[in-house]
């Protein structure tokens, strides 16, 4: 899809350029429609060196970094806004005082694309039931762009490749979805998977505020659209949407995923995002027969209970998107599951959430807990106080090596976010491989 005209001769102030290639694509996505350009991150050149070194051949682009700066929001055609930006930046007040339209990525991907999308969210499986999906789309022969929160994709830059035969499958975080509650458009059929307590640190212990965001994936369907409602979220989203969701809803759990499926990804929580993923591909008119197989090649999602190798014996498993206690005690309960035993490497920073249920789940369902340095390891330290701790995730590493007999598994599965000792999650995650790699 040719979509210039959207962007050329357009003052457009990129608000977050960031490490993880999604800002960066999307940058000189826009700086080759020759939009004009101000890119503004709070990191300094020297943090974003690499992204700065990427797009060095874009003279249309200029940057404010170490800052934000008032003046680079107003007089403006739009502010695209990243992911995670405050809920009261003074900066985007500004913009709208301005009555300056904010665009995030893959809303506005959408709004100028109007192909069929298919947007995931949740607070929990979100990564695994868009992958999923994918599969079956593949399997089936279907034209896709996979886009969204995905590890080093722009979701602009995907806009040359698309044609009306397309499908976007779209992973959408809380953030994200701001986005489209900004352009007022949701997806056509939209899956919320799980619901619990996450990022409570951004939304200042607002569960109703996180859910709201989260919502805008369904409150802007049409008749005929469809919701496929996760069973542990359903009664969460109805209680507090009734008489708001106009889509088709479709509900299932892992006990609407047929007996006979066999999954290569241990743990019951991966046969309820198989379910979920085969309720979006029904409502996208794909057979059982189609689903079925994709579902039963898939081999999972890189960093959400991935197999990095099995070596004298030993399963080694990079689980470092495991950001809350909910996902991590998923993981215990899976390995739990194939009667290994557990060496847990955990801990991070704080994120405000209830660890209550993660303390024992960890406490029962492993032979040896590595603790992590961290602000939310400072809230647990005292619930497991033969734990080591360490200050670097290579020592960490060599600790559980040490105690791992034939048979048992190791996990790095923080409960935790990453900030401090790394980048941000999946570069504890590739650190995490590299070590397990060098054995």
């Amino acid at each position: 899809m040719d979509a210039r005209s959207h962007f050329q001769g357009k003052k457009i102030t990129v608000m977050g350029l960031g490490l993880l290639g999604r800002g960066l694509g999307d940058v000189r996505y826009l700086a080759s429609q020759d939009a004009e350009l101000i890119v503004t991150d709070l990191k300094t050149r020297a943090q974003l060196a690499t992204s700065i070194e990427a797009l060095s051949d874009f003279p249309n682009s200029t940057f404010i970094l170490g800052e934000h700066r008032l003046e680079d929001f107003r007089n403006r055609d739009y502010i695209l806004k990243a992911a995670g930006v405050p809920l009261d930046s003074p900066y985007i007040a500004e913009a709208r005082e301005q009555e300056i339209p904010i665009k995030m990525s893959a809303s506005w991907f959408a709004e100028i694309t109007q192909i069929p999308l298919i947007g995931i969210t949740g607070t929990r499986g979100k990564s695994t039931v868009t992958h999923f999906i994918h599969s079956i789309f593949e399997r089936a022969g279907k034209k896709t762009v996979l886009g969204g929160n995905i590890r080093g994709v722009s979701t602009l830059a995907l806009l040359p490749e698309v044609t009306s035969e397309h499908t976007a499958i779209f992973e959408l975080d809380s953030w994200q979805l701001q986005g489209f509650g900004e352009a007022g458009i949701s997806p056509n059929i939209a899956v919320f998977t799980t619901f619990f307590p996450d990022h409570l640190n951004y939304y200042k212990n607002s569960m109703v505020a996180y859910l709201d965001d989260k919502a805008q994936i369904f409150l802007n369907q049409k008749k005929g659209d469809t919701l496929v409602l996760g069973r542990q979220a359903e009664e969460i989203v109805r209680d507090a949407y009734d008489g708001k969701i106009v889509g088709d809803v479709v509900v299932a759990g892992e006990e609407d995923l047929p007996a006979g499926w066999t999954l290569k990804i241990p743990g019951t929580h991966n046969r309820y995002d198989a379910a979920l993923a085969r309720a979006a591909a029904h409502a996208a008119g794909i057979d059982d027969t189609t689903i079925r197989q994709a579902v039963e090649e898939f081999s999972g999602v890189p960093g959400r209970l991935e197999l990095v190798r099995t070596i004298d014996g030993i399963s080694y498993y990079n689980d470092t998107t495991a950001t809350t206690p909910e996902a991590t005690i998923a993981a215990l309960t899976a390995l739990s599951e194939l009667g290994k035993g557990v060496i847990l490497v955990t801990g991070g920073a704080d994120k405000s959430l209830d660890m209550s249920s993660y303390v024992e789940a960890a406490k029962h369902n492993t032979k040896r807990i590595i603790l992590l340095n961290g602000t939310g390891t400072d809230r647990i330290r005292g619930e497991f106080p033969d734990a080591p701790l360490f200050d670097t995730l290579a020592s960490a590493f060599e600790d559980a090596r040490v105690h791992a007999e034939p048979g048992d598994s190791v996990i790095l599965s923080p409960a935790f976010a990453s900030f401090g000792m790394f980048k941000n999650e999946f570069d504890r995650g590739d650190q995490w491989n590299a070590l397990v790699n060098a054995l």
